[in-house]
């Protein structure tokens, strides 16, 4: 399953290339991640829980940062064991470009899964890989830019516990 997308963030480019090195924004972003260490260069180990259909497992693996071109690009790969569920890995490659806005990042991912999961089928899986890509990049998106200026009022009122949008960009500046 491939598929490729792109999202305008409203921050310089050095910014979303520094917050994409980061180890505590990807823990963030990953939806079900409860854990996440490791660096850069060493790549990191992490654990998420995830259901997919009705096959909920937590998978522990590994993540690495590849192919990285200073400011411009990079590759995201990963592989997960799930116990008896199975396995999942895949990756994305991610483009940064300046525009006059803030940058545009690109995205191009692809996964695998074997296992149970992959016996749920292709719909089931391909829907599943593209909803966890839109929500990691929506995530990163958000830890990178903030909240508009209305939505910031209306988020204090409601999300006194939920991880604060923009809390990246406010990290930096």
């Amino acid at each position: 399953m491939q598929l490729s997308d792109h999202r305008d963030i409203k921050a310089d480019p050095m910014t979303v290339w520094a917050a994409i090195l980061n180890p505590e924004v990807l823990k963030e972003c990953v939806p079900g991640c409860e854990s996440m260490s490791g660096s850069v260069a060493d790549g990191f180990e992490a654990v998420v829980v995830q259901k997919v259909g009705p096959v909920k497992a937590t998978f522990t693996g590994v993540v690495k940062l590849s192919d990285i071109i200073e400011g411009k690009s990079l590759r995201i790969s990963g592989e997960g064991k799930g116990g008896p569920a199975g396995f999942a890995k895949g990756g994305a490659d991610v483009t940064l470009e300046p525009t006059e806005t803030g940058t545009r990042l690109s995205y191009v991912v692809e996964a695998n899964v074997g296992g149970k999961i992959a016996q749920l089928g292709s719909r089931i899986i391909d829907g599943f890989a593209k909803k966890m890509a839109d929500d990691f990049f929506t995530r990163f998106q958000d830890a990178v830019e903030g909240p508009d200026e209305e939505e910031s009022v209306a988020d204090e009122a409601t999300e006194a516990d939920a991880p604060k949008k923009g809390w990246f960009k406010r990290l930096l500046g």
